[in-house]
């Protein structure tokens, strides 16, 4: 696939009947759920998972998304997800970059640019990042 950058962390998606609205094709909602989907993936892959981040009473919640909807997916086509850590301050925010393809023809569906920020699971306020966070948040990211 032609990916935008190298090495992407994937999940293979199918688009259901469920994904599709009155228009005929997916929801621009489902494919906020997608991205949703592949970061929690690429996090659980990472070893912070929901049993982590309440041990360490933190998570990475979604502050802003920039979605570029380049092309309809329709019911029954097979797309996959890739996503990839672009930038980090190691300190409270994050930023992750999607791109949804299409495998059947190599069509990008969209890019899309997510900015996190490290809240505390007890008061929902921004609180600084965990060495673990740092760390294996740290792997991931793709050199500047």
């Amino acid at each position: 696939m032609n990916w935008d950058r190298p090495d992407p962390f994937t999940i293979d998606l199918m688009v259901g009947s469920e994904d599709i609205d009155g228009l005929g094709h997916a929801n621009n909602a489902v494919y906020v759920t997608w991205l949703e989907r592949c970061a929690w993936r690429h996090s659980q892959s990472l070893g912070l998972d929901l049993v982590e981040y309440r041990r360490l009473d933190r998570a990475m919640a979604v502050v802003r998304h920039e979605i570029d909807y380049l092309s309809s997916a329709y019911e029954g086509q097979a797309l996959v997800m890739g996503t990839w850590i672009v930038a980090s301050d190691q300190r409270l925010k994050m930023d992750r970059c999607f791109q949804l393809v299409r495998p059947q023809d190599g069509a990008t569906l969209l890019r899309a640019r997510t900015t996190f920020v490290c809240i505390e699971l007890s008061s929902g306020r921004p609180k600084r990042m965990p060495a673990e966070f740092v760390a294996s948040y740290g792997r991931a990211l793709l050199p500047a």
